[in-house]
């Protein structure tokens, strides 16, 4: 079994480069008027105006649609459309408090999903603080999903 193996080695003098990329040269005039045009369009836009908070506010609506933009590792559906989201409230001074579940105590990423939320919500302009509740009961069910997530994964 002591098998050896002959490896073939071909020696040459040169290799044929490969053919080079061409760009097409602008004029300096070109250049500059794209660098303006990106320039301006920089300087006109207004930053967003943060919304107001409270309960069922501008502000509760756009830490949501935040939320729906958390999808779960396993499972093709957004945290919220999962519903793994009991609650959001929102002071009127911009403290936002989540409570929400995990499919299972024992889900892979119970550390760290809810650290996860709440990076997101404190994203949202107009939130000055954020806060996620963990809770295990009521416990998750496939009965809180909402009518998406049951067709997104064939339930329905």
């Amino acid at each position: 079994m002591n098998e050896q193996r002959k490896i073939d080695v071909e020696e040459v003098d040169a290799v044929t480069p490969p053919p080079k990329a061409r760009v097409e040269q602008e004029s300096p005039a070109e250049t500059f008027e794209r660098k303006r045009d990106y320039l301006a369009g920089f300087l006109s836009e207004q930053p967003a105006e943060a919304p107001a908070g409270g309960a069922g506010s501008d502000l509760q609506a756009a830490i949501v649609e935040t939320l729906k933009t958390i999808y779960d590792p396993e499972i093709p559906v957004d945290i919220y459309e999962l519903g793994l989201i009991y609650d959001v409230s929102v002071t009127d001074e911009g403290d936002a408090t989540v409570l929400m579940t995990l499919t299972t105590p024992h889900c892979p990423v119970a550390e760290s999903m809810p650290g996860e939320v709440e990076i997101r919500v404190l994203s949202v302009p107009g939130v000055r603080d954020a806060e996620v509740k963990l809770v295990w009961d009521p416990p998750w069910d496939p009965s809180k999903m909402s009518d998406e997530a049951r067709l997104e994964l064939g339930m329905l």
